[in-house]
């Protein structure tokens, strides 16, 4: 095998950790001797070792003057863990592949600084492209400490989000659906407008075989959502935040009794000032959002700058009706040149439906 094949390994195994590890990064690792793997590991979830360090415990094989393969830059500092920098210079590495770099401070250059200074052999930037790709999310936190905003909506073919009378179950087909309910589990957080609440009554939660839940959040200016919707019937078994610009003291407080959070907000015209909102979720250490609202909700997050990302499923259906919503609503943007310009990142079909992956330029 080649380089380049081992660090698409430890590429690979990264990915294995998808879900669970946040707020911390998506790493793999794979440990290389005599031109064999003897071991290999990844960051299985927060709090559990980190990747090189899994490699090193799940194998008995003796890895002095081994090769080491990993996707972002080992550690330095203790964390929740012990650096991983030390163990690979205890344990005898000659010679480290580095993918990504590490923008976290309290790493940043220095691990790969210190493997260098105990004789190790450093690479770095190897696939760093690729590498990079396992962790937008982790690279946007660390550098903001503000969600990575994901916006995702489902339409027909001729650009509805649902019928005239409002119907959209179902947009898309099962495919596309159950695809959905994995980036959910990807997610620390979905967040959705009080308009889906009281059209579509959802529970917002992943329905993915042993999914990691995402937190539920509302956006909700003047609290209006019901008591007997499912968001609020659930909040103590799915944690769930409503956010509000609302200081009614009794409204408020008619929803803790059922478990929900409330996160009073700064107003702007009158509504959440979604700024403010992504600055109170970052500090609530909520790395990403998903945003699965209606159209007002949409440009309201696009005209605020938040979206970094937008997955588009389109159906190969067609509704028509001047009055059927269209994924984005709100005033829109009148000068052309000020349109919310996307980087096509990857196009895919999705059982019968076609899935756009968009980057926010």
């Amino acid at each position: 095998m080649t380089d380049i094949k081992y660090m698409q390994r430890a590429i690979n195994l990264a990915e294995r950790g998808r879900g669970w590890t946040s707020p911390n990064p998506l790493v793999g690792c794979v440990i290389v001797k005599n031109g064999k793997i003897i071991a290999e590991g990844y960051h299985e979830k927060i709090g559990g070792w980190h990747a090189e360090r899994n490699a090193i415990l799940n194998s008995d094989a003796d890895i002095t003057g081994a090769t080491v393969y990993v996707t972002l830059e080992p550690c330095c500092h203790h964390g929740r863990t012990p650096p991983c920098s030390n163990l690979l210079i205890e344990r005898g590495i000659k010679k480290v592949f580095i993918g990504s770099r590490d923008p976290n401070p309290l790493v940043s250059g220095k691990g790969a600084k210190q493997l260098r200074t105990a004789g190790v052999e450093v690479v770095e930037d190897f696939m760093r492209e690729e590498c990079d790709k396992l962790n937008p999310i982790f690279f946007h936190y660390i550098q903001t400490k503000r969600p990575y905003v994901l916006l995702k909506y489902a339409m027909t073919a001729d650009g509805k989000i649902a019928t005239s009378t409002g119907e959209s179950k179902w947009i898309t087909g099962e495919t596309a659906r159950a695809k959905v309910q994995e980036t959910r589990h990807q997610y620390s957080a979905i967040m959705v407008g009080v308009e889906t609440v009281l059209a579509d009554n959802p529970m917002l939660n992943s329905r993915m075989p042993n999914a990691r839940q995402p937190i539920r959040v509302v956006c909700d200016s003047q609290l209006r959502t019901p008591l007997d919707c499912q968001l609020v019937q659930t909040a103590n078994e799915y944690r769930t935040v409503i956010a509000t610009v609302c200081e009614d003291l009794q409204k408020i407080e008619q929803y803790r009794p059922f478990g929900v959070e409330m996160l009073v907000c700064k107003a702007k015209n009158k509504r959440v000032d979604l700024e403010d909102l992504l600055q109170k979720l970052g500090e609530m250490q909520i790395d990403s959002l998903l945003i699965e609202g209606g159209s007002s909700l949409n440009f309201s997050a696009l005209e605020s700058g938040m979206v970094n990302r937008v997955h588009c499923y389109i159906a190969p259906k067609l509704v028509g009706g001047k009055q059927a919503k269209t994924p984005i609503g709100g005033e829109g943007i009148v000068d052309l040149s000020r349109a919310v310009k996307l980087k096509l990142v990857s196009m895919e079909m999705v059982g019968e439906d076609i899935l756009i992956d968009y980057e926010v330029e």
